[in-house]
């Protein structure tokens, strides 16, 4: 895999779900080029069609955009957020969520 794509793989925000339509694809890539997490890849597997559809790497990494779906010429993928990510850890938040810095500035005004 290629440094670039490997940057790309980070758990997301949000967790997201991708619904494919195997027999409707016709294994063009489009959606694993634009896919901005690196969360899909093509499959080894052949659909009736004889193409290769893509399939889901790890759910964790797809963040629900849809743009999937946005770049599928024959409407055979789509992806929709389903919620927060519990597995996403930001940088300063504490466990309620909140950032005690901005609640401090608040609190002062």
């Amino acid at each position: 895999m290629s440094q670039a794509r490997e940057k790309k793989r980070q758990v997301q925000k949000f967790l997201g779900k991708v619904e494919i339509v195997i027999d409707r694809c016709k294994g063009c890539g489009f959606c694993v080029e634009f896919c901005p997490t690196a969360a899909l890849e093509l499959s080894s597997h052949f659909n009736v069609k004889g193409y290769h559809p893509p399939r889901v790497v790890d759910p964790d990494f797809c963040s629900g955009c849809g743009l999937c779906g946005l770049y599928c010429p024959d409407f055979a993928i789509y992806g929709h957020r389903v919620g927060p990510n519990p597995h996403f850890k930001k940088e300063g938040a504490t466990t309620q969520g909140t950032n005690p810095e901005v609640e401090s500035k608040e609190t002062k005004r």
